[in-house]
Parts: C-alpha cells; sequence; structure tokens
C-alpha cells in the first residue's frame, strides 16, 4: 500500500479518492515510513516543508502537477494559490490549498530522526527542518489566535481534519452554500454517498474555502472560526517536540517547554467541560462550546502535564457510554453514540478512524492506562489487517468505509507492530510522575 503510494518524493492517501499529498497524512505516514526506510521517511516530510507559504503556513494539499484537474475537487484551480495567495507568500513553483491541517509535523520529525540519528544528522535533516517547522507554529500562535486567548482556531473544517463532524454543524449553520451547479464532487466518483459528507455540507465548505481565497488567504475574523481541542493539543505534542529537536541542535528548548505547558493551562481553562466530562469545541464567533462529543475532546489525552483529574475523567469518557470502547467498541468512534447525530458509516459522524485512535493508544499509555492502550493496540492491529486498511470503519461492526489501502492506516499499522514502548523512549513528552500538576 505505501509502495504503491509512492510518487517518489511523497505517498499519496489513496491513488484514486486522494491522488495528491496532504499534510498530516503525510505526517502519520512519515511516522510508519520510519521503520521501514528512514530516508523516505524524511523525504516525504521535505516534500511537504517545501511547499511552505512565507508566512508559514503549511499547505494543506501539495498538489501533483502530473494528476488531472478533474481527478480531485477542489482542484488547483479552485485554489489559485500562486496569485490569490501572492500576498501571503504562496510558492510559485508548486500550486497548494491555501488552507492548513493540525500540526502533527514536528512530532513526525522528531519521531524520524530517532529511526536513524546518524543518517539524520548526515543529511541535516533536523538542521534544514527545524526554521520550516518554528515558522509554522509562530504562524497558528500569532496569526491563528483568532480568539485572543492564546489558542488556535481553524477557519475551515478541513483544517481540522475531521471534515463534517457535527462539531461543526453549529458554526457552519452561519455559512450559505455555494450552489450545487457551481461545483462537481470528484470523492463521489470513489466512494459511497452513504459514506461522504452531504452536498449541503460540501456546499457550504466551498463557500468558506471561496471566501478565504478571494480574501487573499488573510486571516481574520469570518463565520466560521473554531478553537478545537485536537487541533491544539497536536501543537503542543509538537511544541515539545520542537524541544527536541532545538535541544539536538544545540539550542535552548526550555522557552518551548515552557510554551506547551501554558497552552495545556489555556486549553484547560477555555476548552474543558466539566459536565460533558471532556472538551469541546468553542465557537469563537458565538463565543461558546459547541454542546457536542467529538473524539477531537479526547485527543488531549496526549498532554504530559493535564491535570490527573481531568486525565481520569478523560479515561471513564473514552470508555463510557459515549464512546464504548472496551465495550461496545474496539476502535474509538469519530463521535459519541448517544448523539442525535451519530451515523456509523458517514464519514466524521461516527466511524472510528485509525490516526484518532493511535493517537489515543498513545495517550491512554502516557497516562498510564497501559492495559487499556494494550486492548486497543490489538483493536487497531486486528481492525487494520481485516478491513484491508480501510480510510475508517464502522465502530460497531469494524466494517470498512471509505478508501481501502489507505495510506496512514498502514502506516500507522506498522508503527504499532514495533516496539510499543518506543513513544515512551522519544521523549517528546514527560513520562509519567514527571513534571505534572
Amino acid at each position: 500500500m505505501l509502495e504503491a503510494g509512492w510518487t517518489g518524493s511523497s505517498t499519496v492517501p489513496s491513488r484514486d479518492l486522494y491522488p495528491h499529498q496532504w499534510s498530516w497524512d503525510s505526517a502519520f505516514i512519515a511516522i510508519g515510513l520510519r521503520h521501514l526506510s528512514p530516508l523516505r521517511a524524511q523525504t516525504e516530510l521535505e516534500t511537504l516543508l517545501a511547499a511552505q507559504w512565507a508566512d508559514g503556513r503549511i499547505p494543506h494539499i501539495v498538489f501533483n502537477p502530473s494528476v488531472p484537474l478533474d481527478a480531485y475537487f477542489p482542484s488547483p484551480d479552485f485554489w489559485r494559490s500562486a496569485t490569490a495567495g501572492r500576498a501571503a507568500g504562496a510558492p510559485r513553483t508548486v500550486q497548494t490549498s491555501g488552507i492548513v491541517q493540525p500540526p502533527v509535523h514536528a512530532l513526525a520529525a522528531w519521531l524520524v530522526h530517532l529511526a536513524d540519528p546518524g543518517l539524520s544528522r548526515a543529511r541535516g535533516f533536523l538542521t534544514r527542518a527545524y526554521p520550516r517547522l518554528a515558522a509554522w507554529h509562530r504562524y497558528l500562535l500569532h496569526r491563528r489566535d483568532l480568539g485572543g486567548g492564546g489558542l488556535v482556531s481553524v477557519v475551515h473544517p478541513w483544517e481540522q481534519g475531521m471534515d463534517n463532524s457535527p462539531c461543526w454543524d453549529r458554526p457552519l449553520s452561519r455559512v450559505t452554500p455555494a450552489p450545487a451547479r457551481s461545483f462537481r464532487r470528484a470523492d463521489l466518483d470513489h466512494g459511497s454517498p452513504e459514506d461522504r459528507p452531504t452536498d449541503l455540507d460540501y456546499g457550504r465548505y466551498v463557500r468558506l474555502a471561496a471566501d478565504y481565497r478571494d480574501r487573499g488567504y488573510a486571516d481574520g475574523p469570518g463565520d466560521f472560526m473554531v478553537e478545537d481541542p485536537a487541533f491544539n493539543a497536536l501543537l503542543i505534542t509538537s511544541e515539545y517536540a520542537l524541544a527536541r529537536i532545538a535541544h539536538e541542535l544545540g539550542a535552548a528548548g526550555s522557552a518551548r517547554r515552557t510554551r506547551a505547558e501554558r497552552l495545556t493551562a489555556t486549553l484547560v481553562e477555555r476548552l474543558w467541560d466539566p459536565a460533558a466530562g471532556m472538551f469541546l469545541c468553542r465557537d469563537v464567533r458565538a463565543g461558546e462550546l459547541v454542546p457536542e462529543r467529538g473524539v477531537t475532546g479526547l485527543v488531549p489525552l496526549l498532554l504530559p502535564t493535564l491535570p490527573r483529574d481531568l486525565a481520569a475523567t478523560l479515561v471513564r469518557t473514552v470508555c463510557g457510554p459515549h464512546f464504548g470502547l472496551g465495550g461496545s467498541t474496539r476502535l474509538v468512534p469519530s463521535y459519541d453514540l448517544l448523539g442525535e447525530a451519530f451515523d456509523p458509516h458517514r464519514y466524521w459522524r461516527g466511524p472510528a478512524w485509525f490516526n484518532t485512535s493511535w493517537l489515543l493508544e498513545r495517550g491512554l499509555r502516557l497516562q498510564g492506562e497501559r492495559g487499556r492502550a494494550d486492548a486497543l493496540r490489538k483493536g487497531i492491529l486486528h481492525t487494520a489487517g481485516a478491513s484491508g486498511f480501510a480510510e475508517y470503519v464502522d465502530p460497531y461492526t469494524s466494517q470498512a468505509c471509505g478508501a481501502t489501502g489507505f495510506g496512514w492506516t498502514a502506516a500507522l499499522t506498522l508503527d504499532l507492530l514495533h516496539d510499543r514502548a518506543a513513544w515512551d523512549r522519544c521523549g517528546v513528552t514527560a513520562t509519567k510522575g514527571e513534571d505534572r500538576r
């Protein structure tokens, strides 16, 4: 699967459904590839970072010019990055989208380095990656604090990566959808309509993206501004990784660790909901939390300085009736099993995804929940193989949905097949009991 998706410089998530390079897909793919070929894993990340904009953003898609325009929508001629993104410093030699995806990249770079430190140092991998990764984090922290409270906001559901989550329904309801006749969905050529976002959702995605493009990709107040727990938790995790990278390069990393701890406290202050027993998204424009339980609100289990009582509550929530881990489900569903909008097949409205389950396996292990982490690891490995390495699965039956032979499913399966203690040794986050409040 990873061989079939390799283009010579990066890996496509799926040859048919996603024929270009995707930002957080490449980070997860590099994490798996490091076990097979550290060089290819480094190249994967270097190809993505080469498409970075001058303002620091890493675009969510890097387009392959050899792929026909009608193979994927929105295509390069929709985004018009070289012209519409000129003021923001879009590259001239490669076509990209203008939005971003979750910042998993520094974490991936550090793990890839550890797979073969000698090769990494000989090639100057971290030396070249570090300033780009630092600029990426600077862009998010300085340009995307749209709520003024210290957290990063996403301006499009595609940026958070969980495209049609019910967590977005309330803020998306303010967006007037683009007319259906104004675009053609290429995804329905390769996926079942029952598994994909609705035409209404897609019309709103298109409208948001077009409006952002027509503003020259300038960041500022808009109809959709959401502080998301997973996006910010992954930024915090990558801040810890950047601290390790800085130390490897002979620089001080203490300021980044301090920032990561401060961001964790801010995350708790702004997004924790005691009644829900988890983190919720904040609708910045409305100035309120969105009362929907999505898997995004569990991802902060990754954070080493998360208060112990909150971590314990998150574990109870993920294993309780709303997500059912270890009971009714083997993998973590993307949305509340008891929620009115739950759908076991439709994209991020209920199915279980392998990347979020992988993140939660890591988080449970970090929080000392070794038995639960082992059970989730076993469930991921079994379900990945049985489903043909599906893009996502029905959380109850494990029936494959979306594409099969999916890139990050194969890559993260590889990672879990290798030494499960490697994460603990990588030093990205504190070990249990260290630096805890």
